[in-house]
């Protein structure tokens, strides 16, 4: 089981598993070394897919960002560029924030691109050393994806729930049969078990912030102009969408489909905020972070009887399926391809849609299922290694998918041939067949086809 406090975290773009987790990993790097006074020097090694993409997810910023002793979730987006170009421009880096060390970017943070990734792919290492040059520390650690980071030598399961909870369950087929033999719904039995955890005011004033993270993101997305850094020149679309939909309200002919425009919009503003760096929720990822706000904002502004309770449910039950994924298969695209990213989010969507709108667990089940089954076999290609094609494109695709999967299910009654649990197995061992090109290497899929003007 993964808590919500894990699954989603508040934190910066451009990717949880490029940005978001290299940072964590080197604030941990810092925070564990016993004495960094005694510090002088610090270099970072970066391999695999963090090095064959990380200069466009701003990896070598991000990291930049973790020695100095800043957090995804509390950094202010406007420093970020600050903080990197003070370390740049003058050599010295505040490690922890407090201990000034000469550090050099560009010879300091090594891409190392055939270096081995025995346990992830998403693998940094970092060495500290002394006046001397004498090592004080040396560490391997993994980016997961969704932010989560461990130490190459630690446990696979971090960030799973280890202390007793009321309804423990490892697979779709226990979340069922528990929620049948107590008669709780999936939210309700996420809940209890986050509240076995923390107490019930902190559980739901952070549901609350989630919600309200993602529902800015959108604010900030369609308000937003120009073009998105990285050097591909993508133009913001959100803003232009926005006014254009909005100059159309009030036309007699519309059809009914034009909803699932305004779906398209708030997944795009999203991600084109995540794009710029700024703040939104790994929803699991920051590369799909726009589906599951664009489906709740669906549900906020076109279901009728919407309420916030019912958007809690929304994000509770979104995150019994989204832990569901990261515990038997991945939420990292570098690992199954972004099956894993924009697909876990629209299983988690359409879950989450399905219980706000009042349908049976069996439902859900068929909804998270449906959605996924969609998406198997989704590749990674970023072109130029940004999340930009096509990423903020393919998050509008798997919110509408989402809606689509979770409207499917209430027209049955839960029963249906290919279990969720069928299909989580099928994503991963999809993933483990994928040829690595098509996984955040950027070696292949669109990311080799386009041609760069």
């Amino acid at each position: 089981m993964i808590s919500l406090f894990d699954l989603f975290k508040i934190g910066i773009g451009p990717s949880s598993s490029h940005t978001v987790g290299p940072m964590r990993a080197a604030n941990g790097f810092v925070a564990a070394l016993a004495d960094r006074t005694r510090v002088a020097h610090v270099t970072v090694s970066l391999f695999g897919s963090l090095a064959w993409t990380g200069k466009g997810h701003g990896t070598d910023t991000a990291v930049i960002l973790g020695l100095a002793g800043e957090a995804p979730e509390t950094i202010d987006p406007d420093q970020v560029e600050v903080i990197a170009a003070g370390v740049t421009t003058t050599g010295v880096l505040p490690l922890g924030g407090d201990h000034p060390i000469r550090f050099d970017p560009a010879r300091d943070i090594v891409f190392d691109y055939d270096g081995p990734t025995p346990r992830h792919p998403n693998t940094l290492a970092f060495t500290a050393a002394d006046a001397a040059g004498a090592v004080l520390a040396r560490e391997r650690w993994c980016s997961l994806g969704g932010g989560f980071v461990v130490r190459e030598e630690e446990p696979a399961d971090l960030g799973a729930i280890t202390r007793a909870v009321p309804y423990p369950f490892s697979n779709a087929v226990d979340l069922l049969r528990i929620g049948a033999a107590s008669g709780r719904s999936i939210a309700a039995m996420v809940w209890e078990n986050e509240v076995a955890l923390r107490d019930q005011t902190t559980v739901r004033a952070y549901t609350d912030r989630v919600i309200a993270t993602m529902m800015s993101g959108i604010e900030r997305g369609m308000r937003a102009t120009g073009t998105l850094p990285g050097g591909l020149n993508v133009a913001r679309r959100a803003h232009a969408l926005h006014a254009k939909l909005l100059s159309d309200a009030s036309r007699n002919d519309k059809a009914p489909h034009e909803t699932m425009d305004w779906v398209s919009l708030f997944a795009m503003a999203v991600n084109e905020q995540n794009a710029a760096g700024g703040k939104i929720v790994t929803a699991p990822t920051n590369g799909a972070a726009g589906v599951i706000p664009a489906v709740l904002r669906y549900y906020r502004d076109f279901c009728p009887g919407a309420t916030q309770a019912l958007m809690r449910d929304f994000i509770y039950t979104a995150t019994a399926i989204g832990g569901l994924f990261k515990a038997n298969a991945s939420i990292s695209g570098a690992e199954v391809g972004c099956q894993g990213e924009v697909g876990v989010a629209a299983s988690m969507a359409a879950a989450g849609l399905a219980a706000a709108r009042g349908a049976s667990n069996a439902q859900i089940e068929n909804a998270a299922e449906i959605a996924m089954e969609h998406h198997l076999g989704m590749t990674c290609d970023p072109v130029g290694g940004l999340v930009q094609i096509p990423c903020i494109e393919r998050n509008a695709f798997g919110a509408i998918k989402a809606i689509t999967a979770a409207s499917l299910a209430a027209r049955g009654d839960g029963s249906h041939r290919v279990s969720l649990d069928q299909v989580i197995a099928t994503m991963r061992q999809t993933g483990a067949d994928m040829n690595s090109k098509y996984k955040e290497t950027s070696l292949g899929g669109l990311a080799a086809n386009f041609i760069e003007c």
